[in-house]
């Protein structure tokens, strides 16, 4: 682990720092995953909310 003195001989430790890399963007197939993905969400949403007005 790297570290460093300072005065009066105490220790500095620092974290090991990760890897950095540059995000790439969706491929087709994952940004039309993300609107299946999004629809089926509001789906859901829409229909708990339909059930929860008609039991009210």
């Amino acid at each position: 682990m790297p570290y460093t003195t300072e005065e009066g001989g105490r220790l500095n430790n620092f974290a090991v720092e990760p890897k950095i890399y540059q995000a790439e963007p969706p491929t087709q197939g994952q940004q039309r995953n993300y609107i299946i993905l999004g629809v089926a969400a509001i789906a859901l949403i829409g229909g708990l909310l339909f059930i929860a007005v008609s039991v009210s």
